[in-house]
């Protein structure tokens, strides 16, 4: 089977070299790799050009910022794999866990599968407590809603078959597409599982760009897409 592995962009000079060296050396060998860079302003998009462009399959570009929702529907869009993978371009996530990741869905045994930095004993960078506690509340309220038991509902590891994916009507053009993404998988017949990972966890110094603002809009979207929806 093929894998599509879709990489959102937004200003990471600084570490997309080396994700994208990662991801070409992750232990699956029939992968397409997806650049969607999100109008960044600090030199990556001459990166991607003159560096990335021969080694992945795909770049494509916005001409302004609009959201990570956005770039991973302009990717999602632009995939031919039949599993599709989402990866941050930072390196806070390990490509090198893909197989995990891809096994349930290889094996029959999922259509989609999540990864969860809280789930099992991989390393995890320690950080901020406040986040910890915003994502512990973020997922509780969506598994309420979804009658989901998640451990990891704002996790950047997100696979699907594509027929999964594509057939949905993604609305939310940033951070919101991850409670977005859980509530319409949770009223189909997905079988969903959940596989432990690792988490190299960035600061805002190194880079890091959600915030507590992105939160309360994550809380906004579980009401509006599992109740008003």
């Amino acid at each position: 089977m093929k894998l599509s592995v879709i990489i959102p962009c937004y200003n990471e000079r600084n570490t997309i070299r080396s994700l994208v060296d990662a991801v070409r050396r992750a232990p699956y060998d029939n992968k397409e790799i997806i650049i969607v860079d999100d109008g960044s302003t600090d030199g990556t998009k001459d990166v991607l050009c003159q560096e990335m462009a021969p080694v992945v399959a795909k770049i494509l570009y916005h001409e302004k910022n609009q959201g990570k929702g956005a770039a991973l529907k302009t990717g999602i869009h632009a995939a031919t794999g039949d599993i599709i993978l989402i990866q941050d371009a930072d390196l806070e996530y390990d490509p090198m866990e893909y197989s995990n990741l891809l096994n349930p869905i290889l094996q029959n045994q999922a259509d989609v599968v999540f990864g969860s930095r809280f789930l099992g004993g991989k390393p995890h960078r320690v950080l901020y407590f406040w986040h910890r506690v915003g994502n512990g509340f973020l997922t509780l309220i969506s598994n309420m809603f979804t009658n989901l038991n998640l451990t990891d509902m704002e996790t950047c590891y997100k696979v699907f078959r594509r027929e999964i994916i594509q057939g949905m009507q993604i609305e939310e053009n940033g951070f919101g597409f991850e409670p977005e993404i859980v509530a319409k998988v949770s009223k189909t017949r997905c079988r969903i599982f959940e596989v432990g990972i690792s988490y190299y966890g960035r600061t805002y110094q190194e880079g890091k760009k959600i915030g507590w603002k992105d939160g309360f809009h994550a809380l906004y979207c579980i009401f509006k897409y599992n109740v008003f929806r």
